[in-house]
């Protein structure tokens, strides 16, 4: 049985929000916290080192199995292959969502106080 995220504390689901946006970009609502999610909010909240490089591979290659998926990770990849001079001429470039950014806004629409 899943947890409902809004049951989670402000920190917990500013935490929740980072990981699913940022680590483990996924489609579907967020309502609900999964497994992998929750194990990785154990890992960051005990400061237990997992492997990012094959969290992202695992991630890319069960979003490339399903119908309707887009790749994860274009902006982390994007510096990646920037920084190591990879042509990506012919490239669409979008720009982040509003949605995508964190600001004083989104805390506060979080909840969260200093």
């Amino acid at each position: 049985m899943a947890l409902s995220t809004n049951r989670l504390s402000v920190d917990h689901r500013l935490l929740h929000h980072l990981i699913v946006h940022q680590l483990l970009p996924t489609g579907g609502g967020y309502a609900k916290l999964s497994r992998m999610q929750a194990f990785l909010m154990w890992c960051l909240l005990s400061k237990i080192k997992f492997c990012f490089p094959l969290l992202m591979l695992k991630t890319m290659v069960r979003e490339f199995t399903q119908k309707k998926s887009v790749l994860p990770f274009g902006s982390i990849l994007t510096k990646i292959f920037q920084h190591h001079q990879v042509r990506v001429e012919g490239e669409v470039a979008t720009k982040l969502k509003k949605e995508d950014t964190y600001n004083k806004s989104t805390l506060n629409r979080m909840g969260w106080k200093k």
